[in-house]
């Protein structure tokens, strides 16, 4: 079994009310429990949300020698935390980047990701299924 960590940034602790035409209106503790019962045989699932980049990084530096895989959406830190891509790059588990909306169909400057580089693998535009890829991927790893 592995302790996958999926990690969700500022404002995505309003999914489900959040722009549902571009988020949809699912909340994530709903589709969090769809997760854990599609992966019960596989693999323990770790939820953690915060809209603070410093709680952000405390987290995946606590959780790098305890989990097998980190799932992350760092929202909109995504396009502007070095910080978070440093404490990424320190963490030698697989690691999945996902978006929910296509990032590339939106503003500009939601078109560069500054974690990107140090995961595994992108998941973009699959609504919240991009989560379900994204652990099948780090089981795959």
């Amino acid at each position: 079994m592995k302790n996958i960590l999926i990690i969700n940034g500022p404002n995505l602790n309003l999914l489900g009310t959040r722009q549902p035409h571009i988020y949809g209106s699912t909340t994530f503790a709903s589709y969090f429990s769809e997760l854990e019962t599609i992966f019960s045989e596989s693999a323990i699932l770790h939820y953690f949300q915060s809209n603070s980049e410093g709680a952000i990084i405390d987290k995946i530096q606590e959780s790098a020698a305890d989990m097998d895989g980190l799932v992350i959406n760092a929202g909109a830190y995504t396009h502007t935390s070095v910080a978070i891509h440093d404490a990424l790059a320190n963490m030698e588990i697989p690691k999945m980047e996902v978006h929910i909306s296509n990032i590339h169909k939106r503003e500009s400057f939601r078109h560069h990701s500054y974690l990107s580089s140090v995961c595994d693998g992108i998941v973009i535009g699959m609504g919240l299924k991009g989560y379900k890829w994204a652990v099948m991927q780090i089981l795959d790893l």
